[in-house]
């Protein structure tokens, strides 16, 4: 699409103004999203087509985000916050009073920029303690929406089971002809099923409760303030739906604590660092701690090896259905990725007795 033709789309949601510039914005992988630059410098804008092949309701998904960016807004002003439009994500309804566009083929919206604002990537023990502090305060924020408010944006997102479902079905039917060459990682996947399966189990016999929750925990999805380095807000809220507290503490394990790259072609790079680990932690449980039963809290570290194994399910189950889902770089880009969350997986094993003992301050 040409500039001029993403410019058109924002005009369904400000009145005409000189708007100047539409360039790509940020690197995330789902959604394709460009920031909008204009003559006055009022304000800048974020415009995003929506990915509907991934999220297939796009009126629950634009509803649940304005139901949270509400709550979140409306818990910051009972605190007396200041600066409160910079410490929330604030999205414009188009002209037709909806939460985003339809151009016929393509669902759009819109958020203003905040300003004086910036993301990171590095992970730092001082940066993980506060991304901790920032995404547990999130789900503090959200602990007292009402069950049922929020629908799930893709469904059995971080569902053990379903997704071993799916892994199953993948080498039944075995279309790319992979799985004789990885039976040894299928048999140490299957291995681990049952264990893995445990947060289902418990939600069954009544032990553990869904509750609201980012399901995306990167770094880069909290901004910063330029200047001085405090959190402004958390980002991203696509995949803020009901579920497991283990989701939010583990995905951030598994990406934010380990020592290689999600990808890593060297395993002997991948490990978990565990001082990132106990940093995160620390931050998390001084504003999340108010809500979460004991169960939770003992199951904490357990998150990360889940999130770990479900992600290389994830990855596994693509390079058997010949890679459908994830964009890869080279045929064996997936059973690469399998690989490194597996190794991964195995470091976590080892430093399971210690996590879970780290865990008994909080008991």
């Amino acid at each position: 699409m040409t500039k001029e033709a993403y410019l058109q789309i924002l005009s369904h949601f400000i009145p005409e103004e000189n708007a100047v510039d539409a360039t790509p914005f940020g690197n995330g992988h789902i959604n394709d999203t460009l920031k909008i630059t204009t003559a006055s410098g009022t304000a800048e804008y974020i415009l995003q087509r929506i990915n509907h092949l991934i999220f297939t309701n796009v009126d629950m998904l634009q509803d649940n985000i304005r139901i949270v960016t509400s709550h979140i807004r409306k818990k910051l002003e009972e605190r007396g916050e200041t600066d409160i439009d910079r410490k929330v994500l604030t999205f414009l309804p188009a002209k037709d009073g909806r939460q985003y566009y339809y151009d016929g083929e393509n669902y759009w919206r819109v958020c203003l920029m905040i300003p004086g604002s910036k993301s990171l990537e590095e992970i730092t023990p001082e940066l993980s303690y506060e991304a901790g502090k920032a995404f547990g305060d999130f789900q503090s924020m959200l602990a007292d929406i009402p069950d049922g408010t929020l629908g799930e944006t893709i469904p059995n997102f971080h569902n053990m089971e379903f997704r071993l479902q799916q892994f199953r079905d993948a080498l039944k039917t075995d279309v790319a002809g992979r799985s004789d060459s990885v039976a040894n990682l299928v048999d140490e996947i299957e291995k681990r099923a049952k264990a893995m399966c445990v947060q289902e189990e418990l939600y069954r016999e009544g032990k553990l409760k869904k509750r609201i929750n980012h399901c995306d925990t990167k770094v880069n999805n909290i901004l910063f303030d330029d200047i001085s380095g405090k959190v402004l807000c958390v980002i991203d809220l696509d995949t803020v739906m009901p579920g497991y507290v283990l989701s939010d503490i583990g995905d951030f394990i598994r990406t934010g604590a380990n020592t290689g790259a999600e990808d890593d072609a060297d395993l002997n790079r991948v490990n978990v660092n565990m001082e990132i680990f106990k940093s995160y932690t620390r931050g998390y449980m001084e504003t999340a701690r108010s809500f979460l039963t004991p169960t939770e809290i003992c199951l904490l570290p357990y998150g990360g090896r889940l999130l770990t194994y479900m992600q290389a399910v994830r990855f596994f189950t693509d390079y058997i259905n010949g890679d459908t889902y994830y964009k890869i770089h080279h045929p064996e880009h997936n059973l690469q990725r399998t690989k490194a969350q597996f190794k991964l997986l195995q470091s976590l094993e080892e430093h399971a007795a210690e996590m879970d003992s780290f865990m008994n301050e909080w008991l």
